[in-house]
């Protein structure tokens, strides 16, 4: 029923919001703001730490599917043919994420809607899908955090309301057909916002821990030898003690890696560098972010790496 489902939306991408490498000159940031109702904003940046804001800050591609009609947490991977493909969450309390794709990232193809958790009907949300490109398959992996209710009950009640997280996944080649929703991962306590960066020719997964009781809510790394895990034990949180963040989004420049993260409940954006992923510097100091202290700051968004002459139209978008 699940293949079935999805198999008459489109298919499903799994590679953290991350790209393939390119001979590329530039940084972008896709975000959303507010609640996510004006759809898709992008930031763009030379070096990975002052962004600017691309065109104004206008959106460029409003949401019109789920039935809120949101578009949160959009995650952007560039297929091998050129072709970027991108997931958000659609809506807080749904079974389904939004899906399109773009050659420019300008001109949008429709929107879909992937009906991923509609194989468990009383499933509470499907939250801040990812999306990268598996090279070893050939094929899309896209993953997300649900809660099923009676699922993992060792940790009910360790997250607020109801919610208690795990992570799941689906595969597609060609966006038409879909395999079935399987667990992805399971780390022992809820969990929301993996994200996958590749750093010195290896590939590692950013977790969040969303306990509430007693309170996490901070970042952690483990070694993935295969996109499919089994992964490595995750490291000790490497994000500033006390603080609650969410939306980590990374990339490498140059030697370090930059890791970004929503830090949200104090309504700013931070960022970690690391050259051995072990060892975490706070930089937030030296980020220039748009909008920060505003209503339209920039929310849990990732970053990708793009031609100069794609952000070049980007920019003179009106």
């Amino acid at each position: 029923m699940i293949r079935k489902l999805l198999a008459t939306a489109i298919a499903t991408p799994i590679f953290s919001c991350a790209l393939p490498a390119l001979a590329a000159d530039g940084y972008l940031f896709a975000y959303f703001t507010k609640n996510g109702e004006d759809g898709l904003h992008f930031a763009a940046s030379t070096d990975a730490y002052k962004w600017d804001k691309v065109a104004g800050g206008k959106s460029f591609l409003a949401p019109k599917v789920g039935k809120s009609r949101l578009m949160r947490d959009p995650c952007i991977v560039r297929g091998p043919d050129g072709t970027y493909h991108m997931v958000w969450t659609s809506g807080w309390n749904e079974n389904n994420i939004g899906y399109a794709s773009s050659k420019d990232l300008i001109t949008w193809s429709e929107q879909k809607e992937l009906p991923v958790m509609a194989h468990e009907p009383g499933v509470l949300n499907s939250w801040a899908p990812e999306i990268v490109y598996d090279d070893k398959r050939g094929e899309f992996l896209i993953f997300w955090a649900s809660t099923v209710p009676g699922k993992f009950t060792e940790t009910a009640g360790s997250s607020e309301q109801k919610y208690n997280h795990r992570m799941y996944y689906t595969t597609t080649k060609d966006f038409t057909s879909f395999a079935p929703t399987r667990l992805f991962y399971d780390p022992g306590f809820s969990v929301i916002d993996a994200t996958f960066v590749r750093a010195n020719g290896k590939d590692y997964l950013v977790v969040k821990d969303e306990t509430v009781k007693p309170p996490r809510k901070y970042l952690q790394v483990a070694e993935a030898p295969d996109l499919r895990g089994p992964f490595k034990p995750l490291s000790g949180p490497i994000t500033p003690a006390g603080l609650w963040v969410e939306g980590p989004t990374a990339i490498q420049a140059g030697q370090e890696v930059i890791m970004y993260f929503d830090a949200y409940t104090t309504k700013h954006y931070g960022a970690l560098r690391s050259r051995d992923m072990k060892t975490w510097e706070n930089v937030t100091g030296r980020m220039h972010f748009p909008d920060e202290g505003t209503p339209v700051r920039m929310r849990h968004g990732t970053v990708i790496q793009v031609p100069e002459a794609t952000l070049a139209k980007l920019r003179a978008a009106n």
